[in-house]
């Protein structure tokens, strides 16, 4: 099947879904690039379509099953792209469910309120790094399928659980588990993290860049946790912070 109209009504569907009502209402986001769309077909994500430009080296993207295949033409493409030189690759991939899992398994990493796309990407990235069993996004977080936090986890959200979610629920539930839950705080309560030692499965909450975890939340955990700054900055980005806490901890298991 080959589509060349902007017009034409699925094109107009798959645009829809660069927004997160789009997205809402369709249950599906768009991915963009041979990188992410060969994490997806690697990792068996739910991939509805791959829409292909005429002028894309399908070479580059290796084995993908023909009958999901739409061909389109460059305009088409660059229509649907959200970079400035689109590689003319694309995937329609349906959104898992977000429901709570029954069982805790593994070391979770709690976002509250990071409203960088790019933030959140790389927290997702860097917790896969560290060997995180998952992510999960809480109230006023910056949405997954969002182009740029797309991009910036470089496929790690198909190597581990991502979800959105209650930050209350999750922690009730690591608690329950009998497992510790850190927020991160600055104040006079707070450990510093290279006392701590954890011997097994974790939850970690990193909070809002100005604001930071917000009070509710820091009184539900077992501990809050600050990194000393040795110079004269006065804090550090919450991405950089939370992979200096996620692999340290990770290692003090």
């Amino acid at each position: 099947m080959e589509i060349r109209s902007v017009n034409n009504k699925r094109v107009k569907e798959w645009k829809k879904l660069m927004t997160r009502k789009g997205r809402k209402k369709a249950g599906q986001y768009i991915l963009e690039g041979f990188h992410l769309v060969e994490e997806a077909l690697l990792h068996g994500a739910p991939i509805d379509t791959l829409i292909i430009s005429e002028e894309a080296n399908v070479s580059n993207l290796g084995a993908f099953p023909e009958e999901k295949a739409v061909y389109v033409s460059e305009d088409v493409a660059a229509y649907l792209a959200e970079t400035g030189a689109t590689q003319g690759v694309f995937a329609i991939v349906d959104i898992p469910s977000q429901e709570m899992a029954g069982e805790i398994k593994g070391t979770y990493l709690l976002l509250d309120a990071v409203q960088d796309p790019g933030n959140v990407g790389t927290m997702i990235r860097t917790a896969d790094a560290a060997g995180f069993a998952g992510v999960v996004l809480g109230e006023g977080t910056a949405d997954l399928y969002n182009d740029k936090t797309l991009r910036s986890t470089q496929g790690s959200h198909f190597h581990l659980d991502v979800r959105q979610g209650d930050l209350g629920e999750w922690i009730r539930a690591f608690q329950t588990h009998g497992y510790p839950v850190y927020g991160t705080a600055l104040d006079e309560k707070a450990s510093s993290y290279q006392h701590i030692r954890p011997n097994g499965p974790f939850a970690l909450i990193m909070g809002n860049e100005g604001q930071g975890v917000r009070p509710e939340i820091l009184e539900m955990t077992d501990k809050n946790l600050y990194i000393p700054i040795k110079g004269q900055a006065e804090s550090l980005n919450v991405a950089v912070a939370a992979g200096i806490l996620m692999f340290r901890l990770l290692q003090s298991e």
